[in-house]
């Protein structure tokens, strides 16, 4: 199944449930409705002041990694939880940072 992924270029997002995150996956109940993922990309230049380019990236591709968990999740399961989720994402973010030639 297709999952677009939108940068905002908000510092924070609300969800569906009115909560105010840097990232989301929206997983919706109707199976005809196309999940998505938002990334909130709107701090980096305060990231970038305080942690370089390429940790305030690989701030944003962990929080794509985190929703990216999510999504296969939902995909597997049907439900969505935190358990085990950062530790996964984490481990995605440092594959990609040890499989990829870097400028």
């Amino acid at each position: 199944m297709r999952l677009p992924v939108y940068l905002s270029p908000h510092t924070y997002l609300r969800t569906v449930d009115d909560e105010i995150v840097s990232a989301s996956f929206f997983a919706p109940y109707d199976p005809t409705i196309e999940p998505y993922v938002r990334i909130a990309t709107g701090d980096y230049p305060v990231l970038f002041a305080s942690h370089g380019r390429d940790d305030a990236l690989a701030m944003f591709l962990t929080s794509m990694a985190h929703e990216l968990v999510h999504y296969r999740q939902w995909i597997d399961t049907g439900d969505i939880t935190e358990r085990g989720v950062a530790i996964r994402a984490r481990n995605v973010v440092d594959k990609y940072a040890l499989t990829t030639d870097h400028p």
